[in-house]
């Protein structure tokens, strides 16, 4: 029945509807046109160019802290380690730090660090994250600890961090046993969630 209406309408209303939807036309193409510049302008702020333009974060601009303590049954144990940006601006860490043990003169001790799942958490995998001034990532370390008179057991006083892509090293207090100095650790997130 509408389009019977539409159809019969005299040329004077005819030609006023007609200028009425040409109105609307435009308007509605102006409308989505406003519409796909805003998204286009969020789209770019969100690109992958502008990951890319930012700085990785160095080791000098970043705090290394020690999270939630993690221990468990059949000799495991293991930590949450906090990377947290201190350097003024925004930068970027994609990927696993980089780990090694030292014993009680810094002196550098046999490591072996394992990237992926441990024993408390899942590995989110790698993902680049964008910190900004004061934000920080973690990662989940694990290891396995027998006694102190199992064969390749590795006494380590400090531990080494490294962040993705840096060639400096932050460095904790770690005094554990650590099994033929094997660590396995999860690659940087926000946040992980852990099993205790």
């Amino acid at each position: 029945m509408n389009e019977h209406r539409n159809t019969t309408d005299q040329t004077g209303t005819a030609k006023h509807r007609t200028g009425r939807r040409f109105g609307r036309t435009v308007l509605a193409v102006t409308a989505v046109a406003g519409l796909g510049l805003a998204w286009a302008g969020t789209a770019e702020a969100a690109s992958p160019s502008t990951v890319k333009s930012t700085p990785t974060c160095s080791a000098a601009g970043l705090k290394a802290t020690f999270g939630q303590q993690l221990a468990g049954g059949m000799n495991h144990q293991g930590v949450v380690i906090r990377l947290r940006n201190l350097s003024g601006r925004t930068c970027a860490l994609r990927g696993y730090p980089g780990l090694g043990l030292e014993n009680s003169a810094h002196r550098t001790l046999t490591t072996h660090t394992h990237w992926g799942n441990t024993w408390y958490a899942k590995d989110p995998g790698k993902k680049t994250l964008v910190l900004g001034n004061g934000e920080s990532a973690e990662a989940v370390v694990a290891w396995t600890h027998a006694n102190t008179g199992t064969s390749g057991a590795v006494h380590a006083s400090y531990l080494e961090i490294t962040p993705p892509a840096a060639t400096q090293h932050k460095t904790l207090a770690f005094p554990q046993w650590v099994d033929h100095g094997d660590l396995s650790v999860t690659a940087l997130a926000r946040h992980i969630n852990v099993t205790p």
